[in-house]
């Protein structure tokens, strides 16, 4: 379902209502312009504008603890799907990522491709690097991590992130490629395997910041 922002919200967090724009602020999946979206936070605020062409624009006020995600692209993820952005804007404050982002069922299995992030750099110093990957003009550490008992596609469950991190943040207000075939194959050989894709999305991502973006995203 999607939630319409009254003109007094949206001025608040500063996104701008257009005729050809909306905006949800409740957590939700769904179909706007064509392209799918979804948008989730816990606590903070935080809301998504939607725009045609594959445009999306994110502002988030979390304090401390809280996190977001936000973007568009594909409900049924490919392996194959090569993906062009644009980030016009990305300020995530002290944490936050832009990133390919999805999940796969059989195993559960959450997945980022970080093209760039805040003052933290993800994911952490305690995740063991399982070696890297050259692709589309840059290179990727790969990592895998665990998360315990927390939200995902299949309710509260424990299951491994997969992680390509780029060694150096990409410009903003460039065309970008991500090349996921090439992920999924250094994935593999490294003995991560995804199952069944899910939804699969250029996803701005906030935990414990305050931030925007500015994002269009396409299929190659």
């Amino acid at each position: 379902m999607l939630f319409l922002l009254r003109p007094a919200l949206a001025a608040a967090i500063g996104l701008a209502v257009g005729a050809d724009t909306r905006t949800v602020c409740r957590n939700g999946t769904g179909t706007d312009h064509g392209d799918f979206y979804t948008f989730w936070h816990d606590t903070g605020s935080g809301c998504m504008q939607l725009r045609p062409g594959g445009g999306y624009g994110v502002e988030w006020r979390l304090g401390e603890r809280g996190n977001l995600v936000a973007g568009k692209g594909w409900a049924k993820g490919s392996a194959r799907r090569v993906i062009r952005y644009r980030a016009r804007a990305f300020d995530p404050g002290t944490n936050g990522y832009l990133t390919l982002y999805g999940w796969s069922t059989g195993p559960l299995i959450e997945y980022y491709v970080v093209d760039n992030w805040g003052g933290f750099t993800p994911p952490g110093p305690d995740a063991t690097t399982l070696g890297t990957v050259e692709s589309d003009g840059g290179t990727y550490r790969i990592y895998r991590t665990q998360r315990v008992n927390q939200p995902s596609i299949a309710g509260t469950a424990t299951f491994h992130q997969y992680w390509s991190v780029r060694t150096s943040r990409r410009p903003l207000g460039q065309d970008a490629v991500i090349t996921f075939a090439n992920h999924v194959a250094a994935w593999r050989r490294a003995g991560l395997h995804l199952g069944t894709l899910g939804y699969q999305v250029l996803a701005t991502e906030g935990f414990g910041s305050n931030g925007r973006s500015d994002i269009t995203v396409s299929e190659r």
